[in-house]
């Protein structure tokens, strides 16, 4: 049994999904999510789905082993970044290394780095007049958004396309490819 751990910061649409597509796989689970947001909607999310969940503060985080010696009780094989803000820290890198993924809402190199998430990565290709934009799924190194790329998908965007319209196109991206990908790298 394959077993992966969710890392996210915010509502976990994307974790809720992931989860969603391993519930119909027999040879994969989602062990747990954890969160460095004690109010994060991604925990109600586990709570219904009935999903192990934890929260962790950052000494815990950037300052122990606290969270690496979690990871390795839940026997992680995979740990998938969806939506998690914090740099990973390198001790968390050197214990799993090649095994931590990110998904970025842009087609990097372009718009990624500190401060680049979310609504930010849209508006920002909104301003600079881009023909397309998309998806970014990479393994985590200890720079932001620079780790060895392992799949990109696009979509247009057209000029009555505004941030939101935006977002949810590369949220359809997400939900459409991540979990495929990640089923991918564990076979």
């Amino acid at each position: 049994m394959k077993r992966i751990v969710i890392f996210a910061s915010g509502s976990g649409s994307n974790a809720e999904n992931i989860i969603s597509f391993f519930r119909e796989k027999p040879d994969t689970t989602v062990a747990a999510v954890l969160t460095n947001k004690s109010s994060a909607k991604v925990l109600e999310r586990c709570d219904r789905l009935g999903v192990p969940a934890f929260y962790f503060n950052k000494p815990a985080f950037r300052d122990s082993d606290t969270v690496v010696q979690l990871l390795k009780g839940l026997q992680a094989d995979l740990i998938v970044l969806a939506g998690f803000l914090w740099k990973i820290p390198s001790n968390l890198i050197e214990a799993f290394p090649d095994k931590i993924v990110n998904i970025h809402p842009a087609l990097l190199p372009k718009y990624g780095g500190k401060g680049m998430y979310g609504d930010r990565v849209h508006q920002a290709v909104k301003e600079n007049k881009e023909s397309e934009t998309g998806i970014t799924i990479h393994y985590v190194n200890e720079n932001y958004d620079e780790g060895a790329i392992i799949f990109q998908a696009k979509t247009d965007v057209v000029p009555s396309d505004d941030a939101n319209s935006i977002a949810q196109k590369v949220h359809q991206l997400e939900y459409e490819h991540f979990p495929k990908v990640i089923a991918k790298l564990l076979s």
